[in-house]
């Protein structure tokens, strides 16, 4: 079982599932998450990666920066701590 802390709320979530990626396990736990993804766009769910690792289920279409990450396709390969964007 791995840990996804959300620094900005303050929440520690339990994710135990490869089957889901980022977005979705926060969407799961109705985590307001900006995304854009499934109209197009991609990059609206970069978020800053302050810990841990992730693995990418395919090649990320947007640039991130380093120390960012984008939910939409990222699972966790350790505990994470993340500061998602304000919206």
């Amino acid at each position: 079982m791995k840990q996804v802390i959300i620094r900005n709320t303050d929440q520690i979530l339990e994710y135990g599932s490869d089957r889901f990626t980022l977005l979705e396990h926060l969407e799961q736990h109705k985590i307001p998450v900006q995304y854009q993804c499934r109209e197009g766009y991609c990059g609206a769910c970069r978020c800053k990666l302050n810990s841990g690792s992730v693995e990418y289920l395919q090649e990320p279409l947007a640039f991130i920066r380093q120390g960012e990450i984008l939910l939409c396709c990222a699972k966790p390969l350790e505990d994470v701590d993340l500061t998602l964007p304000h919206f």
